[in-house]
């Protein structure tokens, strides 16, 4: 009698287990991914993709926009550098919320530029930069991600940029590698607990920096087939090299779309040798290509140069999927993320002179040395302005303070100056900036500056005019004077998941709701300092 009751309440038990299974299985969100594949792409542009899409190939972007989500309009408010568009991005909040207005900050003590992710207390690894993710104020959808795996999911960052591999990997990544300007290795930091060894292998056997010798850009199709170019451009290509003797070749091969190759086969190996996606948890991916204008070269018309990087990003998301199909868990259970950054890179200085149109060329040391001489002719004999930075003056506030003088007094005296200033069509002071409450709800620029490192007075320079790097700022890879012209802050984003129908969605769409809808598809909690409701989309 006491076997036949205990066999009852096995048969109890198992039926209670097999309904709790089949309750828990029926809960899950259909087809929801294992593996989210998160690409940001600095520079990207509708109207370059609608203008190639038929030399595209069926398995890349045209794919990616076939089946899944466009969104054709992603406002970012102002032009902002890849590293603020991309925490924007990660984090679903401004950069007077998440703190990075910049990949370089002005720093007053030391009257230099610096890495806003500079951390003393880690080491580089394959690089002397020691960086870390702490100045980054809020969690990014990463860090979401990891917390709701409780850590038993991977995410990883391959950028060639610092700044935006950090952002990318979050406080919580496994790892963030990026490609040190003057090594040419994959660098990271001993912030991070992980380096696979794929990477490892890579800075051992194949260094960039012995590669480069043998690497050019050149076209990747038939002058001939790129559209709307006229007859002169078609009889030439063009051919880019990165020979020892260029003391930039890395800064330059990193601008160019062969960095993108480097970045798809680092992913493709990450894929295979770490089984991403084969788990029970969600691992992320996150990537960064380029498709910015390369302004390097002698010729300043680089429309051929343009249209070939988006031919070869389609290669590279096609390469990418067929990675995922091949060695990873397959489309059907990957989510494909790909947002645009609007491009934030002046071009060289044109030909445009000899077309008379109206130019002129701006120097931050005259302007400098003329703003203080008018200072002490008001305030007295000192240094008034101590520096200069991406369009930003920053005035002496330990000698304001010792002279007993209102510093909003002394800002606005600056302004009434530099705006009479040839070349600079406004100047604006911090006070004047964030006279509204900066926050989510201020309106670019006022949320789009972090006030622990704000200059005094911001100013913006008429279009066609050359600011020239006279030395006034920190020394800067990137030497060529700038035509400065005005762009639109605008690009596109996609979403390609196995859950979602195909949609376009028209119309200004904010940044900051790319995290809040990631986070809903995965079911995830949005990063905390997210504001944006999630996007309205389809699901199957």
């Amino acid at each position: 009698m006491a076997k036949k009751k205990q066999k009852l309440t096995r048969n109890i038990v198992s039926l209670i287990l097999a309904t709790m299974a089949t309750v828990t299985l029926s809960a899950q969100p259909a087809g929801r991914p294992s593996l989210v594949v998160n690409i940001v792409v600095d520079g990207l542009s509708l109207d370059y993709i609608n203008l190639l899409k038929d030399q595209f190939t069926d398995g890349g972007l045209q794919r990616i926009m076939r089946d899944g989500v466009t969104i054709t309009d992603l406002n970012f408010g102002s032009v902002l550098d890849p590293a603020a568009s991309t925490a924007i991005v990660q984090t679903g909040a401004s950069p007077a919320m998440n703190g990075v207005a910049s990949s370089m900050v002005y720093d007053r003590a030391s009257r230099r530029t610096l890495s806003f992710f500079i951390d003393s207390s880690t080491l580089g690894n394959f690089t002397n930069e020691t960086y870390s993710p702490r100045a980054l104020r809020v969690s990014t959808i990463g860090d979401e991600l990891r917390i709701a795996s409780q850590g038993l999911n991977h995410v990883y960052s391959i950028c060639p940029d610092a700044a935006q591999a950090i952002i990318m990997a979050g406080h919580k990544g496994n790892s963030a590698f990026w490609i040190d300007n003057t090594s040419g290795k994959w660098a990271t930091s001993t912030y991070y607990k992980d380096a696979p060894y794929t990477i490892q292998t890579r800075n051992r056997m194949q260094p960039l920096d012995m590669r480069l010798d043998t690497m050019a850009w050149k076209s990747a199709i038939s002058p001939e087939l790129y559209p709307d170019l006229p007859n002169y451009k078609k009889l030439y290509s063009f051919r880019h090299t990165f020979y020892r003797t260029d003391p930039q070749r890395i800064v330059h091969y990193k601008n160019t779309p062969l960095v993108n190759t480097e970045v798809t086969s680092i992913a493709s190996d990450y894929i295979k040798s770490l089984s991403l996606g084969k788990g029970e948890n969600i691992d992320m991916l996150n990537l960064s290509y380029t498709v910015t204008p390369f302004i390097y070269g002698d010729d300043h018309d680089i429309r051929m140069e343009q249209m070939d990087s988006y031919i070869r990003l389609d290669r590279e998301i096609k390469s990418l999927i067929t990675a995922i199909d091949t060695n990873g868990p397959g489309m059907d259970r990957t989510m494909i993320v790909i947002t645009g950054l609007p491009s934030n890179v002046t071009r060289r200085r044109s030909k445009e002179n000899e077309w008379d149109t109206p130019a002129g060329e701006f120097s931050p040391r005259k302007a400098i040395s003329l703003l203080n001489i008018y200072l002490i002719a008001i305030y007295g004999n000192g240094e008034w302005v101590i520096g200069y930075d991406q369009n930003q003056f920053y005035l002496n506030h330990e000698l304001i303070k010792q002279r007993d003088i209102d510093l909003a007094a002394i800002r606005s005296e600056s302004a009434r100056f530099l705006n009479r200033m040839a070349g600079i069509s406004e100047a604006q002071t911090i006070d004047d900036i964030i006279a509204e409450r900066i926050g989510e709800t201020a309106t670019p620029p006022r949320r789009n500056i972090n006030q622990d490192f704000a200059a005094d007075i911001y100013i913006s320079t008429f279009p066609g005019w050359d600011i020239v790097d006279d030395g006034t700022v920190s020394p800067n890879p990137d030497t060529y004077p700038k035509i400065q012209r005005q762009t639109a802050p605008i690009a596109p984003a996609f979403i390609l998941a196995p859950n979602i129908k195909s949609k376009t969605i028209t119309g200004a769409v904010d940044p900051r709701a790319i995290a809040p809808t990631i986070a809903s598809i995965l079911r995830i909690r949005s990063p905390n300092a997210a504001t944006q409701p999630p996007l309205r989309l389809d699901f199957k």
